[in-house]
Order: structure tokens, then sequence, then C-alpha cells
């Protein structure tokens, strides 16, 4: 995208000569294309606020699946709210995460569109296999969330022992899990980017695969500290998620460099202080031909005299 700018009055702009799109062009399109997500969004939340009861009851699943959920009087799962609100603001900011997964093709749409016209067709291809990659990768690590929420309320409830009542706050709990599945998500897009460095040819598949011991040290490491339950479950099923992700990526990495040739290069099995063979067999050269004047050499032109320095008055010498 060229921002070719032709200013034809005090403040109009008008399209540039060779098609390109102006600065005003731009920023009128960034507004038609953010009303147009924003309105997706809009009609996604109100069916969001429909659909917010069910997915508090699904997101609610893993506690209320517990015995130490259930109350003893009704033989219900049942939790506790602080403020006289809280349910009905809960109700729209799940809502609004509804909407916003709802309303996704069309927003992620508009953002492409807007970005797509500045990108090169080989950058377009990899951001098509990126994003084709980024959902379902994402939608793993929300599962292993839940399995991860599962094991770890089952974990610290039997630890609180019988003689304690628990009574979990809804807002804090439903909080609690979407967080985690928020977090477990992200961090399943994290082959992503090792996929990037090697696509654009910061880093080959032999260079990433032997950092394999610093990346599964980050691994459990990032997982100690990012999971919220002190049980070793879920720390450990996100580490060794991260590391078959990782190796997986590697190994799409090596496909990738043997389909571009990479590794057989001239300098390929040299290393950085050795010094690389030269070839210093002689080539013959053969004779060149006569060359004929095109044109017949006529006299010498005359030697012009250079005209003498014209001195200023405020030379110093």
């Amino acid at each position: 995208m060229a921002f070719g700018l032709k200013k034809r009055g005090p403040s109009n702009f008008a399209r540039a000569a060779d098609g390109s799109m102006t600065l005003m062009e731009h920023i009128r399109e960034l507004r038609n294309r953010l009303f147009r997500a924003s309105l997706a969004i809009l009609v996604g939340f109100g069916f969001g606020v429909w659909l917010a009861e069910p997915v508090r009851v699904l997101l609610s699943k893993p506690y209320c699946d517990l015995p130490q959920s259930f109350d003893a009087a009704t033989g219900k799962c049942k939790f506790v709210q602080l403020g006289v609100a809280d349910v009905f603001l809960l109700n729209l900011k799940i809502g609004l995460w509804v909407g916003l997964i709802i309303a996704a093709p069309i927003w992620l749409y508009q953002l492409w569109a807007f970005i797509a016209p500045g990108l090169h067709r080989h950058e377009r291809r990899y951001a098509y296999v990126f994003t084709a990659l980024a959902a379902p990768l994402f939608a793993a690590g929300a599962v292993l969330a839940f399995f991860v929420t599962t094991k770890g309320l089952e974990f610290l409830l039997d630890v609180s022992g019988d003689d304690i009542a628990t009574n979990l706050e809804v807002t804090r709990y439903i909080s609690f899990v979407t967080n985690l599945i928020l977090l477990f998500g992200v961090a399943f897009e994290f082959p992503l980017i090792v996929l990037m460095l090697n696509f654009v040819g910061l880093a080959s598949a032999k260079r990433l695969l032997s950092w394999w011991r610093v990346a599964v040290f980050v691994f459990f490491a990032f997982a100690a500290v990012v999971t919220p339950t002190p049980d070793p479950f879920g720390m450990t099923a996100l580490a060794i998620c991260l590391c078959a992700l990782y190796f997986a990526a590697v190994g799409v990495a090596f496909i990738n460099d043997r389909r571009r040739g990479r590794g057989r290069e001239v300098y390929a099995g040299i290393a950085d202080d050795e010094v690389s063979p030269l070839d210093l067999s002689d080539e013959p050269v053969p004779a060149g031909g006569r060359i004929e004047a095109s044109e017949p050499i006529g006299a010498p032109e005359p030697i012009v005299a250079p005209k003498p320095i014209e001195r200023r008055y405020d030379d110093m010498t």
C-alpha cells in the first residue's frame, strides 16, 4: 500500500495518479471496517447474552462434578454470590466473550481485508497457513485447561478435608477458569512462533533442534509459574504438551529446509573458524579478436587554457 498524496484544494485529498490510496482514503477504510467489525461484535454480544447461562453451567462443570460441591440441604451444586449484581455482570462478561467468538469470522475478515493489500503473495500464503493452525491449537489448549481444572480442583478440595465446608464465589471461579483457558490457549500458539522463525529464514531446523534442552527447561518453568494450581498434574500436562508441539514444529522445519534446499550451500559444512577452500586451478583465456575502428580518428582537439580564477572581496588570501 502506497500513500500517494496529491492535493487538489485547501483540504481535499484525491486518489494518486498510480491508483494507490491516499491517506484520507486509508483512514476512511479503517473507519468503515471498524464499524462493520463493531456491528458484528454487537450482534454476537446479543446472542452471547442469550447463551450466557448455558455457558456458565458448562464452565461450572469441573467443580460441580465433584462431591464437595453439592449442598447438603438441596443436593445441588451451589456457588456463593457476594454482591447483588454479581451474576448479572458475570452474564454480561460471558456474553461479551461468546460474542467475540461468534463474530470472529467477520471481524477477523475485516482486519485481514485492511492489511492484506500491503502484503506480498507469499506473505498472504503464510498468513493463511498460520491462521488455519492457530484456531485448532487454541481449542486444544482450552480442552487441556478443562482437564487441568478438573484435576486441580479435585486435588485442592481433597486437601481441605471433610471438616471444612467449601463454598466458591461464582465470579472468582469463572474468572479462574476463563483465565486458565486463555492462558493455555495462548501457550499452545508457541509452535507457530517456532515455525515463523524457520519460514522467514532466521533459524534452521538443526539450530532449533540444538535448543531442545533450553526449550524443555523453559516449558517446565513456564508451566510451573502460570499454572494456578499447586499440584504437579497440571504443570506436567502443560509442559509435556508444549514439548510435543515444539518437536512437531521442528519436524515441520526439517521438511521445509529440505524442500528449500537449505543445508546444501557452499559453506554449509564449514565451521565459523575454518578457512573455506579456494579453487586455484588455471583457466585458459582465449585470444581476443581484432578490433576495427568504427570511425576515422581525426585530429586531436586543441587544449584550451583554463580561465583565471576570479577572487571575491571576502577571500582571506
